[in-house]
């Protein structure tokens, strides 16, 4: 006697769009993640190492870069304990870098002066990992939501969480673009990009975070993927930074390392990504 086999039940909007949600935060997580690591790799080579705790970023990043690309691939419901572990790993080290950071400022000849914070340890970049847990600790919460319910994180609607958290890191992160392109006297214009358009964005999603959620934003849809682009070609731009320095890409070895940060400019659109996520969970799950 054969028994029946039960139907699969069809999963509804509400819990496609969830897990959908998670996973583009993964996604985003993912890419700051990269950007750290390879920006993390680059600087502590260019230090030599000569403190172990240099390669807990590059560790803590890679781990962030792996678990994102599993979560990316998670279409299940439920968070995940050990990317949770990872993610949170991730912001601890983020922290702790931070403070490393500053001590090696404070440490220097004229301590906290305009000139250590351009040419001493980058007091913002631990934070982009940090960020980089964050959202990976966000897309788990709004995967550990029952199916069928709207998504919370800490009790507050999904949407309105990350959109609220994501824009306050951009604006995080503008101030560490803001800081060094100062550095460069803004002598091309487009080093206004960064803190100028990411700005934009953060205030159309603290905005969405507590606006009516049943309004279709398209204006801040369309800033966000702008903001995405902008993070990809100013990788462009950076290398042709590079370029203009003594040598250029046939001197490489120095170059790339006194040039403009190449993994440094995917950041925004790491953030911008979380930010599309959290429209979209707006769109799926209005509370108003």
């Amino acid at each position: 006697m054969h028994t029946p086999l039960l139907p699969t039940p069809t999963p509804t909007p509400g819990e496609v769009a969830t897990v959908r949600a998670a996973r583009r935060l993964n996604r985003a997580a993912g890419m700051i993640a990269v950007s750290v690591l390879a920006d993390s790799a680059m600087e502590h080579y260019r230090g030599a190492f000569h403190n172990k705790a240099m390669w807990t970023p590059i560790v803590s990043a890679a781990l962030a870069v792996a678990v994102s690309v599993h979560g990316q691939t998670d279409r299940r419901f439920g968070a995940h304990c050990g990317r949770d572990l990872v993610y949170a790993a991730a912001g601890l080290t983020g922290v702790i870098g931070t403070g490393f950071h500053l001590y090696n400022i404070t440490k220097k000849p004229g301590g906290l002066c305009w000139q250590n914070l351009f040419y001493a340890a980058p007091i913002g970049a631990p934070a982009a990992l940090s960020l980089s847990g964050l959202m990976g600790f966000l897309s788990e919460r709004v995967r550990d939501n029952r199916p069928g319910m709207p998504p919370k994180v800490a009790g507050y609607s999904a949407g309105r969480a990350v959109a609220a958290l994501t824009g306050l890191s951009l604006l995080g992160t503008v101030g560490e673009a803001g800081l060094l392109h100062f550095r460069g006297a803004y002598h091309n214009p487009f080093m206004l990009l960064p803190v100028t358009v990411p700005p934009v964005a953060a205030g159309l999603l603290a905005n969405a975070s507590i606006g009516n959620s049943r309004v279709r934003r398209h204006f801040t849809r369309w800033w966000l993927r702008a903001t995405t682009f902008m993070g990809i070609v100013g990788v462009a731009f950076h290398a042709y930074g590079v370029s203009r320095n003594m040598g250029g890409w046939r001197n490489w070895r120095q170059t790339a390392f006194t040039g403009p940060p190449l993994p440094a400019p995917p950041s925004f659109s790491g953030l911008a990504l979380a930010g599309l996520a959290a429209l979209g969970l707006l769109e799926d799950h209005p509370d108003d």
